[in-house]
C-alpha cells in the first residue's frame, strides 16, 4: 500500500515536538505541503531546519493558538488560498496535553487548571474542525484526524481529571462530526496513543516514577516497548489517506497491545 499526499494541503497543530513533529515529517515525506501550527514560536521557527533538506520547501510553520478561533480561521484562509483544491485537504489536531498540570485532588483543582486543558484539547479540536469544514464541503471531500489518547477510553495514567475528560470528549466529538459530515465526503477519525514520554510534562512524569515502575509499565505492554511518535504518525497517515475513505467515526488505539 503506497500512501501518498502529493498536491495535498495538510494542516497539523501542536507540531514542535513528539507526535506533532513526526506527523509533519511523515506527511512531508509522503509529498504533502504541510502547514505546521504551534503556539511556541521559538521552537516552531527552527522546525524546518531540523528536517531533511529535501522536505523543507514543503513545510510552512505558522504560529497559531488553537484556542483562538479567529486566528485559526485566518490560518485556514491562508492555506485555502494556496491549495490546489481551495481547501485544507487534511487537518490533524495534535495540540493538547496536560498543559503543565499534574495529579491533584479534585478539591484542589482550580477553574483555571480545569479550563486550560479543556481549551487546548476540546475547544482546539472543535475550532479546527469548524474552520476547515466549509472548504472541505465545497471540495466534496476531506480528512479530519484528532490525536486523542487511551486516557479517553479508560482512566488517565496522568491522574489529571481534566485531561481524561477532555480526551473522552474528543472521541465523542469525532463520532458526532463523522455522522454529520459523512454525506459531504468528509471522514473524521481519532488516533488514541498509549503513554509515551515525548513532551516535557510526560518526561517529568516518567522520570518521577523511577526504574521499577517504568519496568512494570513496559512489561504491561504486549509489544514490550514504549510507543514512538512514528507509530502514531503511521496510523494517522493511513486514516488521512484515500485508502481509508470508508472509515469514519472510529478511534484507533495505538498502544502496543489490546
Amino acid at each position: 500500500m503506497d500512501i501518498r499526499f502529493d498536491g495535498r494541503a495538510v494542516l497539523v497543530t501542536g507540531v514542535v515536538r513528539g507526535i506533532g513533529r513526526a506527523l509533519v515529517r511523515g506527511f512531508a515525506e509522503a509529498g504533502a505541503t504541510v502547514w505546521a501550527a504551534d503556539i511556541e514560536a521559538d521552537l516552531l521557527d527552527a522546525l524546518p531546519d531540523e528536517m531533511p533538506a529535501e522536505l523543507r520547501p514543503r513545510i510552512h510553520p505558522r504560529r497559531c493558538d488553537v484556542t483562538d478561533p479567529v486566528a485559526l480561521a485566518s490560518l485556514v484562509d491562508e492555506i485555502e488560498a494556496a491549495s490546489t483544491s481551495d481547501a485544507v485537504d487534511v487537518a490533524v489536531h495534535a495540540a493538547g496535553g496536560v498543559c503543565g498540570r499534574f495529579r491533584t485532588p479534585i478539591e484542589l483543582v482550580t477553574d483555571e487548571d480545569w479550563r486550560a486543558i479543556q481549551a487546548v484539547n476540546v475547544d482546539g479540536a472543535f475550532n479546527l474542525a469548524r474552520a476547515v469544514v466549509p472548504g472541505m464541503k465545497s471540495a466534496g471531500k476531506g480528512r479530519i484526524v484528532v490525536i486523542s489518547s487511551r486516557a479517553g477510553l479508560g482512566v488517565s495514567r496522568t491522574g489529571v481529571q481534566s485531561y481524561g475528560t477532555a480526551k473522552a470528549a474528543q472521541i465523542g466529538l469525532v463520532r458526532q462530526l463523522a455522522a454529520e459530515l459523512g454525506p459531504f465526503g468528509i471522514t473524521v477519525n481519532s488516533v488514541a496513543p498509549g503513554f509515551m514520554p515525548t513532551s516535557p510534562d510526560y518526561v517529568k512524569q516518567w522520570e518521577a516514577e523511577g526504574p521499577e515502575v517504568q519496568a512494570r509499565h513496559v512489561e504491561s505492554v504486549a509489544m514490550r516497548r514504549l510507543g514512538r511518535p512514528e507509530d502514531i504518525a503511521n496510523a494517522t497517515l493511513f486514516l488521512a489517506s484515500d485508502q481509508a475513505e470508508w472509515i469514519t467515526g472510529q478511534t484507533l488505539a495505538v498502544t502496543g497491545g489490546p
